[in-house]
Formats: C-alpha cells, structure tokens, sequence
C-alpha cells in the first residue's frame, strides 16, 4: 500500500511540473528572435507598428503552445532593441542581438539606410535578418560588390519593382506622360527608378528636384517644377513630409495630381494631411478593403488588440515573422545557417500582404504590389498589380 501511494505521489509530481511519466519534457528551450524597430526619432510611428505586430505574432504562437520544430514545442521570446532612428544605433543593436543575446534571428529595421548597416552584421554573422518594410534594392545587396547578401531577406518587394509599376501606372491607367519628381536625397533609387522607366515607356519628366531630410524650404524646388507644368509630381518621400510638401506646392498654385510610393501608407499622413491629399494615388502592400481571409483575420486581432488599425509596417511585421515560423518548421531546427536555407527555399508563403515566393540567391520576394487612392479621407484599393501581369515582372 506504500509502495502504491509513494508511486502516486510521484506520478502527482511529474504531471505538476509538466513532464512525462518517461521523465522527457516535449517543451523546448525558447526560440530568441530579434526585434530592431525605430521606436523613438523620426519614425517612431513606423517602430510602434513594428512592435506591436511582432509582439502579437509572438504571443499568438505561444498562447497556441509554442512553435512546433522537430516534434518538440518552443515557446517565442522576442529580444526589442530601439535604432532611435540612427544608423550607427541600427548596426549596434544587431550586434547586441546577436553577440549578447544569441537570437535565432532578426526581423527589422524598417528603413533601408537602418537596415544596411545592421544587414552588413548580420551577414558578417551568419545569422538571417527579415526587414518589414525597406525596399531599397541595396538592402539585400553587397554595396561593394552588388552580389546579393547570403542572409539579408525583406518582406516587401524593392524599389526597382515599385518605381516602374508606378511609371507604369501613370502612364496607362492615368494617362499621364508629363511628369516631375521631388525626392529626399535618400530616395534617390525610387525617384531614378521612376524617372527612367517612365521616360523608357514613353513619358517625359520635365522636373527632378531632390532636397535633404529635415529639409523644409523647398520653395525653389517646387517654383521650378511649377514653371515645367507637370501633369502629376511623384514624392516618394516619408508619410510626415507629405502634408507640408502638398500643402506648400498647392499655395504656389501646384496644380499638377501628386502620386506617392509605400512610405506614404501611415495613417498619420491622413490626420495631417487632410483634403490637400484627397485623389492622390500611391503605391502600398495591402489593402483594407480588399483583404483576404489571413488579412481580415489579422486585421480583426489587431484592433480588438491595439484599438487601431493596422498600417503597412504592421502587416510587413508580421509577415515577416509568419516566414520565420514557417522556415523554423521546414528547418527542424534553430540552427541558424538551416533556417535561412529553409527560408531562400519557401515557394509559396500565403501572407497578410498576398502570396509570396523566394528564388534561391535573392531575398526578395515575389509578390504583388497595391495601388490605393486617398478617397474620403481614406486609403481604399483601386488596383492590384502582379509582377506576372507587368512589362516590369522580375
């Protein structure tokens, strides 16, 4: 009768601490992922949804009981570190996630000239880095060389897919062939990209004006491209340069249409903004009213969530880390070299922004791009644009 009780209590023990009669836990050690996003600086916003995605598509897969690699369940512990919008701040932080902490990976930073610095430590280490939202095609590129970086992948497709689908656009959807660009110096690949297809299609753009970030005497760029008569200004700058930029071209009497790129999808540029920008067009990476069943489901969470609605970078942020649940589950383990091969392998991933593909040897994406129209002070679809159905497909 002892011997049954002490075998009972001991049995007791084991299901109190969570382990098998057999002595063997089916709970993995945590799976550290990395987090760099711009929570403080220019772009705090932008650090904001990146967090808050991140946060909830890891708490999602812990609440479902971890992530399953090699039959054993993991719980996710992310590891945030602020880029305070710097460059020397981005590269210092993949080096403390990497060094100090010992992530399996990195998801961010968002803005490609962050993601650069912190790719190039990522790539020296061995250790696979996701940027949500840069789309600079130097982000995944060597700058020396201009070979693609082993581990440096994005969520988002790049700057030369996106520059000539908007040319595209304008040229026949709107019917538009006279154009002129104003651009921060750092968009100078967007605005080049733009310029050039849209001219190789046919257009003309009779202004190219740049200015420095933080720069907001543009009198004389935006006189000069009032004298060339533009029919439409391409900016492809930052959501909150936006309303000064549009409000500042309509009081010299801009009346050219004005057209954006991805970094105009923040909803702040529509609190600012307001009618100056009401019938802009720009290009996004998916769309409210236009959602599939995963980005419905996503959107839902996240208000119930945050009590807001999801921009860009959140739904980049958490495809983002949906591709390295995929990739860790393909891999079977969290050795860092094998998830990215599982990852530059993934032929179809289902996301929150569309279907996505990888080609062995480019982290970039496959993947459609979104126009959206500012219409009632909203961003609502008008067309989707898939690399197949363009002259400009990868």
């Amino acid at each position: 009768m002892m011997r049954t009780s002490i075998l009972f209590s001991a049995l007791l023990l084991l299901t109190i601490l969570g382990l098998s009669v057999t002595g063997c836990s089916d709970r993995g050690e945590p799976v550290r992922i990395g987090v760099i996003a711009e929570l403080t600086g220019d772009m705090s916003a932008v650090g904001a949804s990146c967090r808050k995605a991140a946060q909830m598509a890891a708490d999602e897969i812990n609440e479902g009981g971890g992530l399953l690699i090699n039959k054993k369940r993991h719980p996710v512990e992310l590891i945030l570190e602020d880029n305070g919008g710097r460059e020397d701040l981005s590269e210092q932080a993949a080096v403390n996630l990497i060094r100090k902490h010992y992530v399996v990976a990195i998801v961010g930073p968002n803005a490609s000239r962050y993601v650069m610095r912190a790719g190039a430590v990522a790539e020296k280490n061995e250790t696979l880095l996701i940027s949500p939202w840069s789309t600079s095609p130097w982000s995944t590129l060597d700058e020396t060389s201009g070979k693609p970086k082993k581990f440096v992948f994005r969520a988002c497709y790049n700057d030369l897919f996106q520059g000539r689908v908007l040319a595209e656009f304008t040229l026949e959807t709107l019917r538009l062939k006279k154009g002129a660009v104003l651009y921060e110096s750092g968009k100078s690949v967007i605005a080049h990209f733009f310029r050039d297809a849209f001219e190789k299609s046919g257009g003309k753009v009779v202004a190219f004006e740049t200015y420095k970030i933080g720069d907001t005497a543009l009198a004389d760029q935006l006189k000069r491209i009032k004298a060339a008569r533009p029919e439409i200004v391409f900016l492809p700058n930052y959501y909150w340069e936006i309303p000064l930029q549009i409000h500042l071209a309509k009081k010299i009497g801009l009346t050219a249409s004005f057209l954006g790129s991805d970094s105009w999808g923040n909803y702040e540029l529509l609190e600012k903004c307001g009618y100056d920008c009401e019938s802009c067009y720009f290009s996004g990476h998916y769309a409210l009213d236009a959602s599939t069943a995963a980005a419905k489901q996503f959107i839902n969470n996240y208000q119930a969530r945050y009590n807001q609605i999801p921009d860009d970078v959140a739904a980049l942020t958490y495809d983002a880390l949906g591709l390295l649940w995929e990739g860790l589950k393909t891999a079977g383990t969290v050795d860092r070299k094998k998830l990215r091969n599982a990852v530059a392998k993934m032929t179809h991933y289902e996301g929150v922004t569309g279907t996505m593909k990888f080609r062995e040897g480019s982290g970039d994406p496959i993947k459609s791009a979104v126009i959206l129209q500012i219409k009632d002070g909203l961003f609502t679809w008008f067309l989707d644009i898939k690399p197949e159905d363009s002259a400009v497909a990868f």
